[in-house]
């Protein structure tokens, strides 16, 4: 088992999403404590009530997450306020190069962001590594922001005078994150917010906050001045303060329905701007002409990998044709996935995130069956020995699974996988758009024409075709639809960009006439 180093219990701190009041709160634990990030120190928090984070594969307490106060949360965002003016002047090359630094520091520290990523989320260490390198990539093009930061020009749009523009930072901007990219999300958020000028207040998921604790250090060290990142922690009163509190211009989101509406609307009524990343029914539609190996291996890898915690999971397969024949191939594979430790060589699957999250999956996957669908792979009673307290659910596949049904309806966010079935594209398509959510969604195919239909008629902001998760990379943005998003722009890339930014319009005059004329002679002004 992994040992956190003395670097990170120095700056030990959680945060999350979504809060479970009956399992959360304790008052007194042997267990060190998350500190605040104020300032560019780390500041130990005044609150009487904490939340017990437990290492998911354990249930070892690993560290105890401060419910911030009123008082504290107020003063980090005065701090944001504060180093506003100074930072947005300094120049952008100058904020870039810290970026430069930041990706050194990270990439040369990715194991200790790994191990913690692993110890508090449960995923296995190659997810979080590779979780964090999607991170890193964002911080990278964090430092070419010039190039899309540009305003516009046009010369003489009348007589002597030019429109040029501007886009500048907004202010103070804020990141709500979720439990399952600890250090990916928090990447996708402020590099790219204080590369444009604006400072950051952050606050994780309270269930695995470790990973940004260590990315302040590591922001610290790169040299971003006091105030322009800032950390606090809790859960419902932390977001309300963000969504209330004067200072803030905008707020980004991942999370659930629930608490993306809410952050929303909440939010636009005091006038910021939101962007809300929320809930997914990601739909793999699988043609009979596909690659049958590499489609069921794609499936596999995206329905189950990260314990199928993640809002880009291929939740549901729609067989089109005879491809459903392939559906105990598929068992097959699913089967031979192992499920441990996430710090354990060999790991496929990891633990949820929680025992109440565990209940949650269960539940659905009960449901499932009650309501018709066929459990063609039961995950639900798996033994890990070495791990008997971990919330371990092995990969469940459902088939014969009808739109009506709860575990169709509902975002699972377990290692399951519901399979379908149609008869053409043309009803697989028609399935996916009558879902309610459009994060994301897949072809696996052979033919140019059916990938073309596809993609064209799919109502998803984002397609794969033979990609079983098809994240853009940063130089596009993120671009979920539909139920899955809600706000006035889109992750990183260029949309990342305009949301952390304003225009500014001028429009000048000057006269040609007016150049002055001078001379050796003595002038004479009153003549």
């Amino acid at each position: 088992m992994w040992r956190r180093s003395s670097s990170l219990l120095a700056c030990r701190t959680p945060y999350a999403a979504s809060y479970s009041v009956g399992s959360a709160r304790s008052f007194a634990t042997a267990a060190p404590t998350t500190k605040l990030f104020i300032d560019n120190e780390f500041v130990e928090s005044k609150t009487t009530e904490w939340i017990d984070l437990r290492n998911p594969a354990t249930q070892e307490v690993v560290t105890r997450v401060p419910i911030t106060t009123q008082e504290e949360m107020k003063r980090a965002a005065d701090s944001n306020a504060r180093a506003f003016s100074s930072w947005r002047d300094t120049p952008i090359t100058q904020r870039a190069r810290v970026m430069f630094k930041l990706q050194q520091l990270i990439t040369e520290n990715m194991e200790e962001l790994a191990h913690s990523v692993t110890t508090e989320n449960g995923k296995t260490l190659n997810d979080a590594r590779g979780s964090i390198f999607r991170g890193l990539e964002v911080v990278e093009h964090a430092c070419s922001v010039a190039t899309i930061n540009m305003g516009e020009t046009v010369e003489n749009v009348g007589k002597n005078i030019d429109t040029y523009s501007y886009r500048q930072p907004l202010g103070v901007v804020a990141g709500v994150c979720p439990f399952n990219f600890p250090a990916m999300i928090p990447l996708w958020m402020f590099p790219l917010a204080v590369t444009c000028g604006n400072t950051f207040l952050l606050k994780p998921s309270e269930k695995d906050p470790g990973a940004a604790m260590i990315l302040a250090r590591m922001a610290r060290e790169a040299g971003l001045p006091p105030g322009v990142l800032n950390i606090i922690h809790g859960a419902r009163d932390s977001v309300n303060f963000i969504c209330d509190n004067e200072h803030v211009r905008a707020i980004s989101f991942v999370g659930s329905d629930q608490a993306g509406r809410h952050i929303h609307d909440r939010g636009t009524k005091n006038g910021k701007r939101v962007q809300s990343n929320m809930s997914a029914k990601n739909h793999a539609t699988i043609m009979p002409d596909a690659n049958k190996d590499a489609t069921l291996n794609a499936l596999a890898g995206a329905a189950f990998g990260a314990a199928g915690q993640r809002c880009m999971a291929l939740t549901t397969a729609i067989f089109v044709g005879e491809s459903k024949e392939w559906i105990p191939e598929l068992v097959e594979r699913a089967r031979k996935l192992k499920v441990n430790a996430g710090h354990v060589n060999g790991a496929d699957v990891g633990p949820l995130i929680s025992q109440e999250s565990k209940e949650r999956v269960l539940k659905l996957i009960d449901s499932g069956v009650k309501e018709g669908a066929h459990l063609a792979l039961d995950g639900r009673k798996v033994s890990v020995p070495e791990y008997p307290k971990g919330n371990f659910i092995a990969p469940t596949i459902l088939a014969d699974v009808k739109p009506h049904m709860e575990c169709y309806r509902e975002e699972i966010f377990g290692p399951v996988l519901l399979c379908m079935t149609a008869p053409t594209l043309e009803d697989a398509i028609h399935m996916t758009n009558s879902n309610p959510y459009g994060n994301g969604t897949a072809i696996f195919t052979r033919s140019g024409a059916a990938a073309r239909k596809f993609q064209h008629d799919i109502d998803a902001g984002q397609v794969g075709i033979n990609i079983p998760i098809p994240v853009p990379l940063p130089f596009f943005s993120f671009t979920g639809s539909r139920g899955s998003f809600v706000g006035a722009s889109h992750f990183y890339g260029k949309a990342g960009v305009h949301f952390y930014t304003q225009t500014k319009t001028i429009t000048s005059l000057w006269k040609e006439e007016d150049l002055g004329q001078f001379g050796t002679t003595m002038p004479i002004y009153s003549k």
